[in-house]
């Protein structure tokens, strides 16, 4: 992906004077000397709205919705429903902030694009001086939190295609093989679809995903609003010991802020991202709906029986619930293509400078090692998803509620923060949000690497319930 790169070399702090904070980056284009980032930016493959707003719903609309049926098991039906309207506002919120905050610093640096990292560290370098010795530190966090987790995610698609896979082709064929053939089966056509050179040229793909991914759910959809019982035999409020659960799953499963920075960075009019009727509001407004009705309905159907995919829940020998699964695998392969390039582009950028010539053969061998070590991982431990849950927590609390907190701080600290503060007091909270995440969604991940790996027998049990009990006292005690 072609984006235009700060110099890291001629990193400087910049005078900044005082305006409102809660006016837009682009007011002051009357005055003399104005600048306008949008107008100098030169794409040769420039994304449309519509193009956005593409990635942007498959970026979202990833496995986790499959696993909202569950969520909502550990949620009850109503508390589900506003509980994820909360998620979604909060995490929509944060990647709205940090879009916000790079088109002031386009500004302030004069430069058309911004990487997620680069505007960490310019509003690290460019902020109050007690901040400006952590711009360095800002920019390694955020690099190393978005490779860790969204190279985790890719490795975790592949074990997931591959399992959809395995479930139909061995229904038909009663062929037992281990996991591991599938999953190396997918190296070559994963390889080809990292090859595909920018985001322009993947919109297509991404627009294929969410149409069989649409199949896949409207298949589902129609399974579950057949037969369904009252609403009031299922719990409203399941209880506080689950609801952190319901959290865990539903924060990962909507958040996607490490494609905000690289899908506003490829588009041809990037104000149009942001706004009350921008992409970001319209994309986040659709996908939360269905999150929510797909939780709703899938609780509903199948209460406590609901697995962590719901597709798990249908029946495998009919021919609809069949394709379902080759539609839901084959999109979260397109999605793979969407999800690599936030490696890609961290990988890349990290290596670049020891090539210096034929940088487009060095840059697609890049994409080969990258691939085939996130495939490799997934055949050495299939068995990695409760592993990337905790780097999830980890990384996705820190990268998409806790990081564009501090951001904004340092970015509006001599610009002031609105009437009464209401920009910190609103912070402050998004804080706490962020922190609980990590917090239970780390305790969530260990239980589950815990109850995969623990041994068998009396000893297990004891080590089961203390681990039981443990996860109570915190809960409690928080």
């Amino acid at each position: 992906m072609d984006l235009t790169k700060m110099d890291h070399q001629q990193m400087q702090v910049l005078p900044t004077r005082p305006r409102d904070a809660e006016a837009p980056a682009g007011t002051g284009h009357h005055e003399k000397g104005y600048w306008d980032p949008f107008k100098e930016r030169k794409l040769d493959h420039a994304t449309t709205d519509g193009e956005t707003l593409t990635h942007l719903l498959k970026a979202s609309l990833g496995t986790g919705i499959l696993a909202m049926p569950a969520a909502f098991k550990n949620a009850g039906m109503i508390t589900g429903i506003f509980a994820t309207i909360i998620v979604s506002l909060v995490c929509t919120h944060c990647s709205y902030v940090l879009v916000k905050c790079a088109h002031s610093l386009y500004h302030r640096k004069k430069v058309t694009t911004m990487t997620f990292a680069d505007v960490g560290e310019v509003a690290f370098a460019n902020g109050p001086p007690w901040g400006r010795k952590f711009s360095k530190w800002a920019r390694f966090s955020i690099l190393f939190g978005l490779f860790l987790a969204y190279f985790g995610t890719c490795s975790v698609y592949t074990v997931i295609i591959a399992k959809n896979f395995k479930i139909v082709i061995e229904h038909h064929s009663h062929y037992n093989a281990d996991i591991r053939f599938y999953i190396a089966v997918l190296l070559v056509p994963l390889i080809l679809l990292s090859w595909i050179p920018n985001l322009k040229y993947l919109a297509p793909i991404s627009m294929l995903a969410n149409f069989l991914m649409a199949g896949g759910l409207g298949i589902t959809f129609w399974y579950l609003v057949w037969d369904l019982p009252s609403v009031w035999e299922r719990p409203q409020f399941a209880s506080w010991e689950t609801l952190p659960d319901f959290f865990s799953t539903t924060i990962f499963a909507i958040e996607a802020i490490g494609v905000i920075m690289p899908l506003e960075n490829a588009m041809e009019t990037p104000q149009h991202f942001v706004g009350i009727c921008g992409v970001l509001n319209r994309g986040m407004s659709g996908v939360t709906m269905i999150y929510i009705l797909l939780g709703f309905l899938g609780f509903l159907k199948f209460g406590d029986a609901a697995q962590d995919n719901i597709t798990n829940n249908l029946d495998i020998t009919q021919i609809a619930p069949q394709v379902a699964n080759i539609f839901v695998a084959i999109a979260v392969f397109c999605t793979f293509g969407l999800q690599f390039f936030v490696c890609l582009e961290i990988g890349w950028d990290s290596v670049k400078g020891y090539f210096p010539k034929r940088q487009r053969f060095y840059n697609y061998i890049v994409r080969t090692v990258l691939v085939s070590g996130a495939v490799f991982l997934a055949i050495a431990v299939p068995t990695i998803g409760p592993f990337i849950n905790l780097i999830g927590a980890l990384c996705f609390s820190l990268l998409g509620l806790i990081i564009p907190v501090f951001i904004e701080f340092v970015t509006y600290w001599d610009v002031g923060f609105g009437s009464f503060n209401w920009i910190v007091w609103k912070n402050i909270l998004v804080l706490i949000f962020g922190v609980l995440a990590l917090v239970f969604g780390s305790a969530t991940s260990i239980k589950g690497i815990a109850a995969l790996y623990a041994p068998q027998g009396p000893v297990a049990d004891g080590f089961n319930k203390t681990l039981e009990n443990l996860s109570s006292y915190n809960t409690t005690s928080v």
